[in-house]
């Protein structure tokens, strides 16, 4: 039984992972102020779906970019 869909194609999994690169180490580069934090809670979301390769918005909106 798979619990996990997929629901990104691998372009958009890709983008997905290389943003999150940039996104999670903000708060030792910025400080802990809370845009920095921000950026870091939305890095980890998007790095969770780079490698589940399933979105939580797109699942709620019927939305599928994966032609499996």
């Amino acid at each position: 039984m798979k619990f996990i869909v997929t629901n990104q194609n691998k372009a958009e999994r890709l983008v997905r992972l290389i943003v999150s690169i940039f996104l999670l180490p903000a708060p030792f580069i910025y400080q802990n102020n809370p845009f920095a934090i921000i950026q870091s809670i939305i890095g980890g979301i998007l790095l969770f779906n780079a490698f589940s390769g399933m979105c939580i918005i797109y699942r709620f909106f019927g939305a599928n970019t994966c032609k499996v």
